[in-house]
């Protein structure tokens, strides 16, 4: 876990990085500052420009601890086998998930940063800069948004559910298994939501805003700080079927106990249909 202060001194370097560098370029970039990396997948010098600026702040909080950032992976892959790498520890850093919601002025996006050891997630931050949100939780601590103690839904009913999902573009996942998967949930659910941030999707989880989510087709910084958030705010989270390779296979299902467990159960049923 973090150290005495550390997880303050985090969240205080995600609020300096937010107003140096991402709300001065929200609904302001110019064409030049932006870059395809893939069909569906762009980055901004948002993204980079923050990146650089929380890892250099994480040096100085816990020296030695590597980052594993979503841009620096591009330019290292090697540095992704960290995460699965027991004994290691690194911080897992998404400096600006939501980039599209970003690029559309979705006030819809979030620095997201975990810190593994010994092969568990043991800390997360999630923040908004836009609403001036902070989702902090530690292993054995709970969750917490803005110091207030949260906890998933108690809902038991999947009729009575909101449920939030990643939907694949242009590029990007399985749209016929999608077609499939929201099809039965939209007979199951009081709604399906989709906002674009899976970080914030699972602090919403946590906060019981959302009662359920998931998506597939993720990497470990959309995930590691959702994932804590979530069970330390007393809810249950799994790959979408219903095994602990949720970094691994890159994909999630989260909720409370009931929640999650149906959710499964109708994704496991549209995957074979």
């Amino acid at each position: 876990m973090l150290g005495a202060g550390d997880s303050e001194r985090v969240a205080a370097l995600m609020r300096e990085t937010a107003a140096a560098e991402l709300l001065p370029r929200f609904r302001r970039l110019a064409k030049d500052d932006i870059r395809h990396k893939r069909p569906g997948d762009v980055v901004t010098v948002a993204d980079v420009v923050s990146e650089q600026r929380l890892a250099s702040g994480l040096a100085r909080i816990l020296p030695g601890v590597p980052v594993v950032g979503e841009e620096a992976v591009e330019n290292d892959a090697g540095l992704i086998e960290l995460i699965g790498r027991p004994g290691e520890s690194c911080w897992i850093v998404d400096p600006l998930d939501g980039t599209s919601n970003f690029l559309h002025g979705i006030p819809q996006f979030a620095i997201s940063m975990a810190l593994k050891r010994e092969g568990t997630v043991v800390a997360g931050l999630i923040y908004n800069p836009a609403n001036e949100e902070m989702f902090v939780a530690e292993r054995g601590k709970g969750a917490f948004l803005n110091e207030q103690r949260i906890r998933v839904a108690a809902r038991k009913r999947l009729d009575d559910a909101i449920i939030a999902c990643g939907l694949p573009h242009r590029g990007r996942g399985d749209i016929e298994l999608s077609r499939r998967e929201t099809g039965a949930m939209q007979e199951k659910v009081a709604g399906l939501r989709r906002f674009g941030a899976a970080a914030l999707d699972l602090a919403w989880v946590a906060a019981g805003r959302l009662d359920g989510y998931w998506e597939r087709d993720l990497k470990p910084w959309d995930m590691a700080a959702g994932l804590i958030m979530v069970r330390e705010a007393g809810g249950f989270v799994s790959d979408c079927d219903g095994g602990d390779a949720v970094f691994e296979k890159g994909h999630i299902a989260a909720g409370n106990e009931t929640i999650q467990k149906e959710l499964v159960a109708v994704l496991k049923k549209a995957d074979k249909a």
